[in-house]
């Protein structure tokens, strides 16, 4: 498989429907980098949870999954479910967002997704965010809704369970789900591995990519 490396990346954006979306999603891959990279700057924005529990959850885990990063969060109040009736806000947010920051690489839900919060988060990325790389990310669920990523990130067994370990210390309103357990996550990492020779990995949908070739 062909590894191919970005530019410099000194700030990253991640966007999530809900509190967890992005640790479940992109959070093994945020560890990765945010400890390699001490100092990133992380601009995150989260669309439901803002004033509940959920919103202490996600401020203590991102601050978890991105160790020494700059991180700037930010958490809505949309109801859960029902973010599609709300996309005037969700609309304004995301342009709020981008009006404030100029990352190098961004993480959001994909346009499969079949949970309608997410897929209508997905729509409006690309419509403030023109001209980034924004990756995809996965999560699992019962509607069967994974697809054929083309991007990886393969991540090391520690981090990997790291990853998990976090998700279940961090995220306590969520361990009643019969989806979130550790089998889960880490089987998704398996199989996600060992499509890109590793032994975990995360991966992501593109939908553009812009390559330059001919270098001068």
């Amino acid at each position: 498989m062909m590894g191919l490396r970005p530019g410099a990346v000194d700030r990253i954006a991640v966007l999530g429907a809900h509190c967890d979306d992005i640790a479940i999603g992109a959070g093994g891959t945020l560890l990765a980098t945010c400890s390699d990279q001490p100092g990133l700057r992380v601009d995150a924005l989260v669309l439901c949870g803002g004033g509940t529990e959920r919103e202490d959850e996600e401020r203590a885990a991102l601050s978890a999954f991105c160790p020494g990063a700059d991180l700037r969060l930010e958490v809505l109040k949309l109801p859960d479910g029902r973010v599609p009736a709300h996309w005037e806000e969700a609309k304004a947010a995301v342009e709020e967002l981008r009006a404030r920051s100029d990352p190098d690489l961004l993480f959001a839900p994909w346009r499969a997704d079949a949970h309608q919060d997410h897929r209508l988060l997905a729509e409006l990325v690309p419509t403030a965010f023109r001209d980034h790389l924004v990756l995809g990310y996965e999560i699992v669920k019962w509607d069967g809704d994974l697809g054929r990523p083309a991007a990886y990130q393969p991540l090391p067994p520690e981090v990997a369970e790291t990853k998990v370990a976090l998700l279940h210390r961090y995220y306590p309103s969520q361990r009643h789900r019969p989806w979130y357990d550790r089998e889960v996550f880490l089987g998704l990492a398996r199989l996600r591995g060992i499509e890109c020779r590793a032994r975990y990995a995360e991966a992501f949908h593109v939908n553009k990519i812009a390559l330059d070739l001919v270098g001068g």
